[in-house]
């Protein structure tokens, strides 16, 4: 195995994560599925490794008080349990190791094109978001948390099953349930959601033997230091550019896998 191939690839997506905020779950799994480790080992390393590098971005925000702890919690409601009842399904399936990792591959492949036009529209979304801020199910709160509740659900399957979509799709999903909610508090209370979500998935995935501690090891040897050299460059490169280019390249590789 291409060990400093692996600490390669973690600066490289963690500077992109530090830069421009994409989701390191969509880039991350594609690359060790190139470096040919099974689809279910890099799941179940890449939520680990999302949780901890995560975990220093909860920390940052925290400071800077981005983050909205109410939907967090209503996030986590419908997630852990999803992601529990994800797990169990998955453990069901463990007897064929081969239709587990099928199952995986398919639902990353869907997962990675979703995820790459939650990106290329992220800002459209937003502005239309942002007109229909006075909908009814805005600003009926019971409405609205039960909504919230039900995004933490779908995040919490697709999460546990390909790694992805804690970052782009939950954030672009927060858009319309919550317009009116600055963009540096909706990032910040995706990320302070995905920490406890990929901690449990994770360590789920981890118990089934989906879990590779050296491979974790050489990626965030490589992606600390990358999140914090792309937080410093944050806002001095082309982020529009950067972000279509990532979201052209996940296109792409979620078609192959689905095809």
């Amino acid at each position: 195995m291409d060990l400093v191939g692996l600490i390669v690839a973690g600066l490289v997506v963690g500077f992109i994560v530090g830069m421009t905020g994409v989701g390191g779950g969509s880039l991350m799994t594609p690359i060790l599925l190139w470096f040919g480790i099974p689809p279910s080992t890099a799941v179940g390393t890449d939520l680990l490794y999302a949780a901890i590098t995560k975990s220093g971005g909860v920390y940052v925000h925290n400071k800077k008080k981005n983050i909205n702890w109410t939907i967090t919690g209503w996030l986590t409601l419908g997630s852990v349990p999803a992601a529990l009842l994800t797990l169990w399904i998955l453990h069901n399936l463990k007897t064929d190791l081969e239709v587990l990792n099928k199952v995986i591959k398919y639902s990353l492949g869907w997962a990675l094109l979703f995820t790459s036009v939650a990106i290329i529209f992220k800002k459209k979304l937003l502005v239309f978001s942002q007109k229909h801020a006075g909908d009814k199910f805005h600003s009926e709160s019971k409405t609205q948390n039960l909504l919230t509740v039900a995004i933490g659900v779908m995040l919490g399957a697709t999460v546990t099953l390909t790694s992805i979509g804690a970052g782009a799709l939950g954030t672009v999903t927060l858009f319309f349930l919550y317009p009116l909610l600055p963009t540096p508090k909706l990032v910040g209370t995706e990320i302070a959601h995905a920490v406890p979500l990929t901690l449990v998935a994770g360590l789920g995935h981890a118990s089934m033997g989906n879990l590779d501690l050296n491979i974790l090891g050489h990626l965030l040897l490589g992606s600390l230091p990358g999140i914090y050299l792309g937080s410093m460059l944050s806002g001095k490169l082309p982020d529009l550019l950067l972000r279509n280019a990532i979201a052209v390249m996940l296109f792409y590789v979620g078609f192959k896998l689905v095809a």
